[in-house]
């Protein structure tokens, strides 16, 4: 599903002449703020460790829209698959003015089963990713003078963590110590820092691996939310673009929460899978061992003869 010229806020020609990368970019609310920066009038490079949804999305949001959409395969966990990416968008046109980290992995659990193999499968991309992704851009606009500014994509639970997932907890948090880091030793040389912390955007990625036996309706039952609903990609696309436009160069080192007040009311965690029974573990296990196969069918190459 496509945007529409209505779903934007800012006005059209805003980003004229950006250069932004956004990681994760293919699919879920990173496609939705690849959309809004190109629709804004942005160049912009989408990574991911597919190429299948990320050459879907770069046709389908050209096809819809014009303007440009280019799709690079990139392990972030892989420090020479970043300094290849990097160097491939720095060749072509010249330095990125956006950088958006938005990949990112998740999975409930309870923290005494999880291995380090399941601690490093999250970890190595929000927290590891994200900063060695941030810092091989971070390099060159440092040495060439050049200003930009990055946007990262972190929870809610950067400010009273979460139970059950704890390895995404500790990563994002460090993704908001990054920015509030960075936003300090880099905004006087020209590049600033900001995150967005957001609720309830129910994708698919997140809902079969982060609520498995809620099935479509996972993430939709929001009695307790303020705002009574989830939110909508356009919203979140929206802050994103903000963030990274002319106009917004004063706002730096801030974590922004955009999910309608659950977390000042709830702590929008996953405080309530302390009541799940051993039977209810052992089914969101299998469901998303489920979802981990059916995702490495998907990465196989195609086989011709």
């Amino acid at each position: 599903m496509t945007m529409a010229a209505a779903d934007l806020m800012l006005k059209p020609g805003t980003l004229d002449g950006g250069r932004i990368l956004v990681t994760g970019g293919g699919t879920g609310l990173g496609r939705s703020i690849a959309e809004a920066c190109m629709m804004l009038g942005a160049r912009v490079y989408i990574c991911g460790r597919r190429p299948g949804p990320l050459e879907d999305t770069a046709r389908e949001l050209t096809e819809a829209h014009g303007g440009h959409v280019v799709p690079l395969t990139c392990d972030i966990r892989s420090d020479d698959a970043i300094a290849e990416m990097i160097e491939r968008i720095w060749n072509d046109g010249g330095a990125l003015t956006g950088l958006v980290n938005n990949a990112a992995g998740n999975f409930i659990s309870p923290t005494e089963k999880l291995s380090s193999r399941g601690f490093d499968a999250i970890s190595s991309i929000v927290f590891r990713g994200t900063f060695m992704t941030t810092l091989a851009c971070g390099k060159r606009w440092l040495a060439a003078g050049d200003h930009a500014s990055v946007v990262s994509i972190v929870a809610t639970w950067v400010w009273n963590g979460s139970p059950f997932t704890v390895p995404s907890a500790m990563s994002k948090a460090g993704v908001r110590a990054m920015t509030e880091s960075l936003a300090v030793e880099w905004a006087g040389r020209g590049v600033r820092f900001n995150a967005i912390a957001p609720g309830p955007f129910p994708t698919e990625g997140m809902s079969k691996r982060l609520n498995p036996l809620g099935g479509e309706d996972a993430f939709m039952n929001l009695a307790s939310n303020p705002s009574g609903r989830v939110g909508r990609p356009p919203e979140l696309a929206n802050l994103a673009c903000y963030l990274l436009a002319p106009g917004s160069e004063y706002v730096n080192g801030q974590t922004i929460a955009i999910d309608g007040g659950d977390h000042l009311a709830t702590g929008a965690n996953f405080n309530d899978l302390r009541r799940w029974t051993e039977s209810q573990w052992s089914e969101a296990r299998e469901a998303i061992a489920r979802v981990d196969a059916a995702d490495r069918e998907r990465r196989q190459p195609t086989r011709t003869n």
